[in-house]
Order: C-alpha cells, then sequence, then structure tokens
C-alpha cells in the first residue's frame, strides 16, 4: 500500500492559443490506505486526474509520487496500480478464472500461486461458484465484480476506479457499493474512485475531492462537505435534493448569498411567506417545491407533517443555526 501526493498538477492539451488547461494547480494528499472520492459533474476534469495517475495521460507540470516515489516519468505497469474501468473489458472467450489469472499468467507468476490469488479473490467477491463460467453467463454486477477480481489478484499498491458503476441499474449499484466498501474494509489498499454521482460519492468516500472545471472546490470527509460546503457549487452538487440557495430571503443583501438545506426549513405558523409549486410523495419524506421573493424552495418533510397543497400559501422559518453564508462575488463560503 502507499500514498498519493499530488502537488500543483496541471494538465494542459495543446499550446500556445489553442491551449485549453483542464487541470488547474491541483494538490491533494490521499493517505495510505485511505478511499477517497473525485466526484464532479461531466467535463470537471476529474477521470482526466484519475488517468493522469494511472499514467495514461501525461503531467504538463506538477509532481506525482506514489508512496515515496515520483512516477511522472514512469510507465504505467510500472506504477503497482491496478484499474477498474466502466465498461468491464473482460474476455469473452475465457472463463472467469482465467480472465482474472490472465495478468498474473503474463507475468509469468508460478501456477499454484495464481490459483491460490484467484481462489481467495473470488471468496471475497463470492465468485467461487462462477470461476467455470463465460463473462456472457454472467449478469452485469457479476461482470463488474469479476473486473474487479481482476485488479484484486494483482495485489497492487493502488486501486484506481473509473465510474465502474456507471452500467449497472440501480438495484445493482447500491449493492455494489456495498461490496466495494466490504472489499475495502477487508483488503485497506489506497484507492481513487472517480464518479459523476454525489449519492456514490457520499456512502463509499472516507474523503472526497470536489472537481469543478478542472479545479478542486474542496477537498474533506462527506460529513464536512455537506455540513461546510466551500463553496455555492458545493452546496448545490452535494445534497439531493440540493441545498436552496437564496438571494432575496429575508436577511440577505447584495454581498451575500443564503445557504439553508431542505431538511432545515421548518412550517411554523409564521416567517417566510412561501407558495407551493409541486409536492414530491417519496415514500417517508416529501419535498415541497415553493416560491419565496421569486425564488424557488424546496422543503424536505417527514411523514409525520401534513405537507401544504400546490397553490397554497404557508408559512417556514430556517433554522438558525444551519445557516451557511457565501460571498455574492465569489460564490466562495463565508466564515
Amino acid at each position: 500500500m502507499a500514498s498519493i501526493t499530488l502537488s500543483h498538477i496541471q494538465k494542459t492539451y495543446d499550446q500556445g492559443a489553442k491551449a485549453n488547461r483542464v487541470i488547474h494547480d491541483l494538490s491533494a494528499e490521499v493517505r495510505d490506505g485511505e478511499f477517497v472520492v473525485i466526484v464532479g459533474p461531466s467535463g470537471c476534469g476529474k477521470s482526466t486526474l484519475l488517468r493522469m495517475v494511472a499514467g495514461l495521460e501525461d503531467i504538463t507540470s506538477g509532481t506525482l509520487s506514489i508512496g515515496n516515489r515520483v512516477v511522472n516519468e514512469v510507465e504505467p505497469a510500472e506504477r503497482d496500480i491496478a484499474m477498474v474501468f466502466q465498461n468491464y473489458a473482460l474476455y469473452p472467450h475465457m472463463s472467469v478464472f482465467d480472465n482474472m489469472a490472465y495478468g498474473l499468467k503474463i507475468a509469468k507468476r508460478p501456477l499454484e500461486e495464481i490459483k491460490a490469488r484467484v481462489d481467495k479473490a473470488a471468496a471475497i467477491l463470492e465468485l467461487s461458484q462462477l470461476l467455470h463460467r463465460k463473462p456472457r453467463e454472467l449478469s452485469g454486477g457479476q461482470r463488474q465484480r469479476v473486473a474487479m477480481g481482476r485488479a484484486i489478484v494483482r495485489q497492487p499498491q493502488v486501486f484506481l476506479f473509473d465510474e465502474p458503476l456507471s452500467n449497472l441499474d440501480a438495484k445493482l449499484r447500491a449493492q455494489t457499493r456495498l461490496e466495494i466498501q466490504k472489499l475495502h474494509r477487508e483488503l485497506g489498499i489506497t484507492s481513487l474512485f472517480v464518479t459523476h454521482d454525489q449519492v456514490e460519492a457520499m456512502t463509499l468516500a472516507q474523503r472526497m475531492i470536489v472537481m469543478n472545471g478542472g479545479h478542486m472546490e474542496q477537498f474533506g470527509t462527506p460529513e464536512e462537505v455537506y455540513n461546510r460546503p466551500a463553496s455555492t457549487f458545493v452546496a448545490s452538487f452535494i445534497g439531493s435534493p440540493p441545498m436552496n440557495l437564496l438571494k432575496n430571503a429575508p436577511g440577505t443583501d447584495a454581498q451575500r448569498i443564503l445557504g439553508i438545506r431542505p431538511e432545515h426549513l421548518d412550517i411554523t405558523p409564521t416567517g417566510w411567506a412561501l407558495q407551493v409549486d409541486t409536492v414530491e410523495l417519496l415514500g417517508a419524506e416529501r419535498l415541497v417545491h415553493a416560491r419565496l421573493e421569486g425564488e424557488t424552495v424546496t422543503l424536505r418533510l417527514d411523514e409525520s407533517v401534513t405537507p401544504p397543497q400546490p397553490g397554497q400559501t404557508f408559512y417556514a422559518t430556517p433554522r438558525a443555526d444551519r445557516l451557511h453564508w457565501f460571498d455574492a462575488q465569489t460564490q466562495k463560503r463565508i466564515p
């Protein structure tokens, strides 16, 4: 296992007038054995960053270290990393066993060692009964587990996951998230996991890097990112539904934006006068979408609270200890 140190990393495509910088002066340290998620919308640079760690993209400037070794000029095969991709990239003509063992066979490991490593990985991933099957005989979730098994048997210092759950349906994604959490607890290997799904990020990460336009907006635990977002972007991207960001609410001014999570607004006899647009019934909770001074406000209510109806005016009050303030010009959090 090893730490990953990113020091002033930049990535630019082309030069001169055509230069396009996609990663801007990014510095972060992933601790030995830590599971870090890189999250952000499409085009934010998260996969490019992961590919630079893997050695599949050159680094324009800055220093990348794995353990105590600078690897900027080290070939991917020499970095002691294993990567799991969005597409499973399994050999269709090979059995599960042979797919998982392929890298070890190429490395000319002894047959006894290959079998022991594959059997151990298969047991961890509950694939022991499927080792004789071909990929076409497996479900999507099983194929993804085979791809992870192929990475495990290499016993690398670092795991890199590039949106590995994107091709799975919602139920399988949730199930595979649990399997990845269990896998990390058992193996403790330093891991970088890229996703655009903030639910995946919140549930998997020990710490998370939130990316926006090639910049690292925030690096912290899910609790820190959710409870103290560093910018309006983080506040609106992390959380479902996102934080309410209001310029016209009582108490705001031209210099500040008020942020309040939907679950931190309470229906009260007096307070903000809100007019209901729509109500979503989501089992144990209700989402009330309303208007305040021309801005949309969302409230999250539990099933014990009777929601107001569309067209109705009601009053709500934000919890004073749950207010977030952001600079209207820089969009950054006001301490």
